[in-house]
C-alpha cells in the first residue's frame, strides 16, 4: 500500500556505502518513496596496516582517541580487539550521534560528541580546547580532513592520524540510474559527502550529469552544498543532519514543490 504524503512515490536515490544505506532506505520506503540504491563510495581496507598496528601497539601513550566517522570505529575497533584492550585511562570523541552509536555498539561510552555532525563543532566542546601537550590520535580513511588535526596542534596537542580504511570508487553500472531519469521515476538525489558528489557526476559520465544538473540534490552539509554548486549542480536543498534530517528536508521540500 502506498503512504499518501510528499514522497508518494518518489523515487529517490541513496548513495550511501551499501553497508550504510539501509537505514535512509527503510525511511523513504515508510515514507511512501522508492529508494534506489546506488553506493558512490565503497569502503576498503588499507593496503599496509604497519603504522596503524604501530598506533594500535601504543595506545597507552594517549590520552584522546578521536573518531571522525562509523566507518572509523568499525574499521579501528575491529582490529584494536584483535591485537589488545583498551586501555582503561583513554578519552574517546566523535563526530557525529551515527559515530557514537557505533562506539556504543563497542561498548565505548562517555563519549565527547556535538550535536552538529562536523569537525568544528567538536573541536568547540569542553576537554578538546584547552589540550596543550596532550598526545591524541584521530582514526580516520586515507587522505581525509586535516582541519581537525590542523587545529588540535596549533592548540598545542601532539597529534598523529591512525588511518584505517580507504574511500574506493566502486564499479557501478549506471545503468538503471539512467533509465530511471529518462523514463521520468527518479525525482531526487541524496548525497552525503563531498567526496560522493565527485564520485557520482564520474560514474554517471556526461549523459547522466545532464539529468543530474536538472535533479534536486538534498545534502545535510553546507560544507557539501558549497561543493554541489562549485560542480554546478542547480537545485541544491541543504537539510538538518543524519538520515532523519534528510527525510525531513525531502517531505519539505516535496510538500513546497508538488
Amino acid at each position: 500500500m502506498t503512504v499518501a504524503g510528499p514522497l508518494s512515490n518518489r523515487g529517490i536515490v541513496v548513495t550511501r556505502p551499501s553497508h550504510q544505506a539501509a537505514a535512509l532506505a527503510e525511511m523513504i520506503r515508510a515514507a511512501g518513496g522508492r529508494p534506489l540504491l546506488y553506493p558512490v563510495i565503497e569502503i576498503a581496507d588499507i593496503e599496509d596496516a604497519a603504522q596503524f598496528d604501530s598506533i594500535i601497539d601504543r595506545l597507552d601513550e594517549f590520552v584522546r582517541a578521536i573518531f571522525v566517522s562509523p566507518n572509523a570505529v568499525e574499521k579501528a575497533l575491529s582490529r584494536i580487539k584483535t591485537r589488545r584492550t583498551l586501555p582503561p585511562g583513554l578519552k574517546f570523541a566523535a563526530v557525529g550521534r551515527g559515530t557514537v552509536r557505533e562506539l556504543a555498539r563497542f561498548g565505548v561510552t562517555g563519549v565527547t560528541a556535538p550535536e552538529r555532525f562536523d569537525s568544528e563543532a567538536l573541536l568547540e566542546m569542553p576537554g578538546l580546547t584547552a589540550v596543550a601537550g596532550q598526545h591524541i590520535v584521530i582514526f580516520r580513511g586515507e587522505g581525509g580532513r586535516d582541519a581537525l588535526g590542523v587545529a588540535l596542534t596549533a592548540r598545542g596537542a601532539r597529534v598523529e592520524y591512525a588511518e584505517c580504511y580507504r574511500r574506493v570508487l566502486p564499479d557501478a553500472a549506471p545503468a538503471a540510474l539512467l533509465a530511471a531519469w529518462e523514463n521520468g521515476t527518479l525525482d531526487a538525489v541524496t548525497i552525503t559527502s563531498s567526496e560522493g558528489i565527485r564520485n557520482l557526476q564520474t560514474l554517471i559520465g556526461a549523459r547522466g550529469e545532464r539529468w543530474l544538473k536538472q535533479t534536486p540534490v538534498f545534502v545535510p552539509h553546507p560544507r557539501i552544498a558549497r561543493t554541489a554548486h562549485e560542480l554546478g549542480l542547480a537545485t541544491v536543498v541543504t537539510t538538518a543532519q543524519g538520515d532523519e534530517g534528510l527525510i525531513t528536508g525531502l517531505n519539505e521540500w516535496f510538500a513546497a514543490h508538488p
